[in-house]
């Protein structure tokens, strides 16, 4: 198949005898006369080069570049211009073009830059096709469950995913917000460009600036040099938000200004930053109540609002945790090299009685320490953690005991002796696990 390769220029003479030398080396080409056709073609044909003229009719080719790499990444941009600058000609490689050439003095230059910019245009297309794979996996189609609160949030996800609104995921912890949101940004037009997810409690005041916003070399201690923040990593994409409700009032006002404005100032810095960023935000409080409470701005409350989606919590929708359950079972009997297996009736009724306090982690967490302990390729009630009160058990505490010693012991068998990977999967503190290897002395 031949390499496609579109000429925009409005000057029709100069347009034909360059598709004229360049289809004469087995390339297929395209023209256009003004910006706009030549983006309408871009999108409709599978072009990977672009050589664009700097002086167009109805835009800018040197700004037309970063219009191309927004619509496809992986395509290479030539400008020609009529009269060059070394200005244009940096600003023109800034916004992504290969390269940068004089028009008459260059002209043997023509075919190696097109056959380089193909090369390369080629390698970055199929880096391009498999990310695409990769992210066709991370839509609506990848979020489990049938129940009716679930395909409500669905519903509401895919009609706002096809615009550029901003989006409230509200719910207890644990529902599936992140999953929501990397779906939300997969199916809309900005799912080639970066997805930037971020937990505002994970970080101190001062420390979640930085990471927002970057800074500048010497802002404070041990500012040694200029760092790029999330929201300029995830220009013309989409970050992700979680627990925006822990977020400082004075970060807030910051966050409410890049949403009014999409400029921010960097730490340390007086110049603004410019970004085209959309916003994905996620909370398990309840963000109305706080901000008439006055522990939230209530003007950013409504910026945030714009569109909001509850997401049920485990318990709401009981019906969907035997898909959950096998989908798990799947991924982590596959991670551990284990046969398929099978949950008996006796385990999936405690499941279903189960009260979930941390939803589908807490599910997810249960059937990953399951699959470790399992010796048989059907899962028993006996598996389980002992707050499920499963009926099997004899009621005398010194077997209650002996089932949570055995369970210890094969969890601690399976991190190699790692006490903090086995608290995390028993669902404890490391202190508690201490405390249980002491009593039932298995140090």
């Amino acid at each position: 198949m031949q390499n496609t390769i579109l000429i925009i220029d409005d000057e029709k003479k100069l347009n034909d005898l360059l598709s004229r030398i360049i289809s004469l080396e087995g390339f297929r080409v395209l023209q256009a006369f003004n910006g706009k056709d030549g983006i309408k073609l871009l999108q409709q044909e599978d072009v990977l080069l672009v050589i664009s003229d700097v002086k167009l009719p109805d835009v800018n080719g040197i700004e037309l570049v970063k219009t191309i790499k927004e619509k496809k990444p992986y395509v290479e941009v030539i400008n020609l211009t009529a009269y060059g600058t070394i200005a244009d000609g940096v600003k023109a490689m800034q916004n992504g073009a290969f390269n940068y050439i004089t028009k008459g003095d260059d002209n043997d230059r023509i075919i190696p830059l097109v056959n380089q910019a193909i090369e390369k245009a080629l390698r970055q297309s199929e880096k391009f096709k498999e990310e695409v794979k990769a992210t066709a996996r991370q839509n609506f189609n990848s979020i489990i469950g049938n129940s009716k609160a679930v395909s409500e949030a669905v519903s509401l996800a895919r009609k706002v995913a096809a615009t550029d609104t901003t989006v409230l995921l509200l719910g207890e912890t644990g529902t599936g917000k992140e999953v929501f949101a990397s779906a939300i940004h997969h199916e809309s037009e900005r799912r080639l460009m970066p997805f930037v997810a971020i937990n505002c409690s994970s970080f101190t005041a001062e420390l979640l600036e930085s990471e927002l916003f970057g800074h500048k070399a010497g802002a404070f201690t041990g500012a040694l040099k200029d760092k790029k923040g999330l929201f300029e990593e995830a220009q013309h994409g989409t970050i992700f938000l979680d627990e925006i409700g822990e977020m400082s009032p004075e970060l807030q006002a910051k966050l409410l200004r890049v949403l009014e404005s999409k400029t921010f100032i960097k730490v340390g810095d007086t110049q603004t930053t410019r970004v085209n960023v959309r916003i994905l935000a996620a909370t398990n409080r309840d963000l109305k109540k706080e901000a008439d409470e006055g522990r939230f701005r209530l003007d950013l409350y409504y910026r945030l609002s714009v569109f909001t989606i509850w997401l049920p919590s485990l318990n709401d929708r009981k019906g969907d945790i035997e898909l959950l359950a096998a989908y798990y079972l799947k991924q982590f009997a596959a991670k551990t090299g284990k046969r398929p297996l099978k949950m008996n009736e006796d385990f999936l009724s405690l499941l279903n009685k189960h009260h979930w306090k941390g939803n589908i982690r807490e599910l997810k967490n249960v059937i990953e320490r399951v699959v470790i302990l399992a010796d048989e390729d059907t899962l028993t009630p006996t598996l389980l953690p002992p707050d499920f009160n499963y009926d099997n058990a004899s009621s005398n505490s010194l077997d209650l005991a002996n089932i949570e010693k055995q369970h210890i012991q094969k969890v601690l068998a399976h991190t190699y002796g790692n006490k903090a990977e086995t608290a995390r999967l028993l669902g404890i503190g490391v202190t508690t696990l201490y405390r249980k290897i002491d009593e039932y002395k298995l140090g």
